[in-house]
C-alpha cells in the first residue's frame, strides 16, 4: 500500500493510464484494510467506479463514455508556444486557439458544443480578445461539430476547397460504434464556409501569417495545413492519421500521405500539432524522414505483392519491417501503429471486388455461415461454445468473436454463448488500449464498457 501511494504522491512523473492501475490496486488495497471511505475515492480517480468486476485489466490513457464519446487524454489546456493554446482531452479530437495580437483565430472547433464552450472557458481566462478567424482543417464531425460556440457572431469560416464533397461523404457512411460520437452528436453536418482555399495561400491575421497548404491525402480529400512561419508550428489536422483516413470511410490515400509528409519537411518546422493527443506527441518531425522512408517502402511491398497475387492477409502476415528503422528507433512506433492500416487501404484501393483467391467472386450472409458451421457442429450448441472457447485460448480473440457471434445467429438466447460473447470483447478491449484507439472504442461499443477518464 505505501509503494502504490508513493506512486500517487509523485503522480507526475507517471501517464494517466498507469495511474488508473495504480489507483484501482489501491482501491483494493484500502477496502482489505478496512478503509472504505478511502476506497470508494481510490475507485472513483482511477476511472474505474463504474466499471464491471469482469472487465480486464485497463491501463490506457484513453477514456470511453456514452456522454462525451472517447477522449485520448484528460482535459488539458496548454501553451506549447507563446500565444498559442491547445485544447487536449476536451473532446476526441484537438483545437486550438493563436492570439494574434489582434483577434483569436481557431483551429478546429471538437465534435460538439458542450466541449467547445468548455474549452473557451479556459481560453477566456487567458484573454478576452475576440475570435476573428476559425480555420478547419477537414469536415469530419469531430474537428467541425463544435463550430457554432466557438465562431460566434461574426468570424470568418474558412475550409479546404473540397470541404463540401467530404462532408457528404462522411454523412453518407453510418458510425459503426456509439463511443465515437459524444451525446447528442451526429456524423451529419451542415456547415457552409465563408471561404475555401484551393491553393496555398496566406492570411494575415493581426501581427500573424498563416500560410494556408491544402492537401489531396493522407486522411481526407479536403485536408488544410496550416503553417505560422514565425513560431515555426504546424497545424497538420489528420493528415497522417495512422488509419490513412477513417477506417469506416472510403477516403484516405497512401499517395497524398507521401505529398503531405514531403510538404512538412520542407516546411522544416520546430513543431507539429495534429488533431490527436498520441499523433502529436508520436509523430514529431524528428520522426518523418525515417518514417516516410519506411512507409514508402512497405507501400512497395504491398503493390509488389497484389501484382502476385497474394490475399490481404497473407500481406499483412509478412509483418514487414524495412531496414531503415534500424537506424531511426524513434519512426518504429510510429510505423507499427500505421502498418496494417497502411497495408489494408492500399490493398483496398488496388483491387476490385474479386481478388485472389476467389474472395468476393460469391458471398454468403452471416446466416448462411452460421448454419454451415451448426450442420459440422452437429446441431449443438456446446460445439460452438467449445470452439470459441479454444480459440479464445489460443489468443486469437478476433476469430474466437467470429465463432460466438455465428453461435448466436443460431442461440441467441444462449446463457453460456453470451456470456463468452463478452468475455472475448473485454479481452479484445483489453488488447488493443494501448495501441490501437479505433478497435478500443469499437469493441469498448460492443460490450459497452465505459472507462471514464483516470486522475
Amino acid at each position: 500500500m505505501s509503494d502504490l501511494e508513493f506512486v500517487v504522491a509523485v503522480k507526475d512523473q507517471f501517464p494517466t493510464g498507469f495511474l488508473r492501475a495504480v489507483r484501482l490496486a489501491l482501491a483494493k488495497a484500502y477496502a482489505a484494510a478496512g478503509s472504505d471511505q478511502d476506497a470508494r475515492q481510490a475507485l472513483e480517480l482511477s476511472g474505474s467506479a463504474r466499471v464491471a468486476d469482469d472487465s480486464p485489466v485497463l491501463t490506457t490513457d484513453w477514456s470511453v463514455t456514452a456522454r462525451d464519446g472517447a477522449r485520448f487524454a484528460p482535459p488539458r489546456f496548454i501553451e506549447p508556444v507563446p500565444g498559442v493554446y491547445l485544447a487536449q482531452g476536451y473532446d476526441f479530437s484537438d483545437f486550438a486557439f493563436v492570439d494574434t495580437g489582434g483577434g483569436i483565430v481557431a483551429i478546429d472547433t471538437s465534435s460538439n458544443i458542450r466541449h467547445a464552450q468548455a474549452a473557451l472557458a479556459e481560453l477566456r481566462k487567458k484573454t478576452t480578445a475576440p475570435i476573428t478567424h476559425v480555420i478547419l482543417t477537414h469536415a469530419h464531425w469531430d474537428h467541425v461539430g463544435g463550430l457554432e460556440a466557438i465562431k460566434g457572431a461574426s468570424a470568418q469560416v474558412i475550409a479546404q476547397g473540397n470541404f463540401a464533397e467530404e462532408l457528404r461523404l462522411q454523412s453518407s457512411v453510418p458510425v459503426i460504434s456509439p463511443y465515437f460520437l459524444a451525446e447528442g452528436v451526429s456524423q451529419e453536418q451542415h456547415i457552409t464556409p465563408d471561404r475555401l482555399v484551393t491553393g496555398q495561400e496566406t492570411l494575415r491575421a493581426g501581427d500573424m501569417d498563416f500560410v494556408l497548404y491544402p492537401t489531396r491525402g493522407g486522411e481526407t480529400s479536403d485536408g488544410l495545413m496550416i503553417h505560422l512561419p514565425d513560431q515555426g508550428v504546424v497545424f497538420t489536422g489528420d493528415m497522417i492519421m495512422p488509419y490513412i483516413g477513417a477506417p469506416f470511410l472510403p477516403e484516405g490515400s497512401a499517395d497524398g500521405l507521401f505529398e503531405a509528409m514531403r510538404l512538412v519537411q520542407d516546411l522544416a518546422p520546430r513543431l507539429l500539432i495534429h488533431g490527436h493527443p498520441p499523433l502529436t506527441e508520436l509523430f514529431t518531425i524528428e520522426t518523418f524522414p525515417a518514417l516516410e522512408a519506411a512507409l514508402r517502402d512497405l507501400f512497395d511491398v504491398v503493390v509488389a505483392a497484389i501484382h502476385e497475387g497474394r490475399v490481404l492477409t497473407e500481406i499483412l502476415h509478412l509483418n514487414h519491417l524495412p531496414g531503415v528503422l534500424r537506424d531511426h528507433p524513434e519512426a518504429v512506433v510510429p510505423y507499427v501503429v500505421t502498418r496494417d492500416n497502411l497495408i489494408k487501404r492500399v490493398h483496398h484501393q488496388r483491387t476490385g471486388y474479386w481478388k485472389s483467391g476467389g474472395e468476393g467472386v460469391e458471398h454468403f450472409a452471416p446466416a448462411a455461415w452460421a448454419a454451415a458451421l451448426d450442420l459440422l457442429g452437429g446441431g449443438r450448441e456446446d460445439a460452438f461454445i467449445k470452439a470459441a472457447g479454444q480459440i479464445l485460448e489460443r489468443g486469437d480473440e478476433a476469430l474466437a468473436l467470429k465463432f460466438a457471434d455465428y453461435g448466436l445467429l443460431n442461440y441467441p438466447d444462449s446463457g453460456p454463448l453470451n456470456a463468452l460473447r463478452r468475455s472475448i470483447l473485454l479481452r479484445l478491449a483489453e488488447r488493443h488500449q494501448q495501441l490501437d484507439p479505433f478497435k478500443f472504442v469499437y469493441y469498448s461499443g460492443l460490450v459497452g464498457l465505459e472507462v471514464p477518464p483516470a486522475q
